[in-house]
């Protein structure tokens, strides 16, 4: 017995596939953004995006008015603040220290920061290809406004 067209056919080569399919994969972009309870209920995925932004701005707004921030620093109206998401929902706060007068306070920032921001609201990783991911972003923060 023989069968036609069985020594024909050319197994791929596994590591070609590999290769090809992280090629494909845009490493830039998640499948679905951080999320807070508040937002998972939105289906369009933009949607669920502006709300977390929104929710994580006016949050941390909130929890940084209750000190004396601006009567400590008059002079600092934005802070900058870099947010990491881990795959395990961990969360870290750092502020980015764009001009020197910040620079110079960055020790009593920093400290605020840890501080305050201690109880902050369960966070949602993002995904990718049904993967929790790192995610990483920068969110201006108003302090005073006039």
């Amino acid at each position: 017995m023989s069968a036609c067209g069985w020594s024909d056919k050319k197994v791929p080569d596994g590591k070609a596939l590999l290769k090809e399919e992280l090629e494909k994969i845009d490493w830039t972009q998640v499948d679905a953004y951080p999320s807070v309870e508040l937002c998972d209920s939105l289906l369009n995925e933009s949607q669920r995006k502006q709300c977390f932004f929104d929710y994580m701005t006016i949050h941390l707004q909130e929890k940084l008015m209750l000190d004396s921030l601006t009567s400590k620093h008059p002079k600092i109206d934005t802070i900058e603040i870099r947010i990491t998401v881990f795959p395990d929902a961990h969360v870290v706060f750092e502020p980015v220290y764009v001009s020197d007068s910040l620079k110079f306070r960055s020790r009593e920032i920093d400290s605020l920061l840890q501080v305050r921001l201690v109880d902050f609201p369960e966070i949602s990783p993002a995904i990718k290809r049904g993967i929790p991911v790192k995610t990483q972003f920068v969110l201006p923060l108003i302090i005073k406004e006039e």
